[in-house]
């Protein structure tokens, strides 16, 4: 649970930190939006690391399917943009792989 906590506060910290320099590049939006773009992009690494688990690889691998649902959800939520069910089943894999790499037995 503590890891899915820690995963969530990643993807939303990945997302409104990258959003961020979205936001200021191509909707030239100004220069100051740098800022909350670095402090979340800053809170996504240090929220990586208190997932529960020995390989930095390994806890990449299964946030992928964190963010992937996290950007479709702001896609839908923040942008307004109501995913359709190719974007469903994308997440649906996704989350599939997260799973198997979390709780699979691994061999050190």
């Amino acid at each position: 649970m503590r890891s899915i906590i820690f995963f969530l506060v990643a993807a939303l910290a990945e997302i409104s930190g990258c959003y961020a320099f979205w936001v200021w590049l191509r909707l030239d939006r100004g220069l100051l939006w740098i800022v909350p773009g670095v402090l979340s992009l800053t809170i996504f690494a240090v929220a990586l690391t208190q997932v529960d688990t020995p390989n930095a690889g390994r806890v990449y691998a299964a946030y992928g399917g964190i963010y992937i649902l996290s950007s479709i959800l702001w896609l839908w939520l923040v942008e307004g943009v109501k995913p359709d069910r190719w974007d469903l089943v994308g997440v649906g894999i996704s989350l599939i792989g997260t799973m198997v790499i979390l709780l699979s037995p691994h061999r050190s």
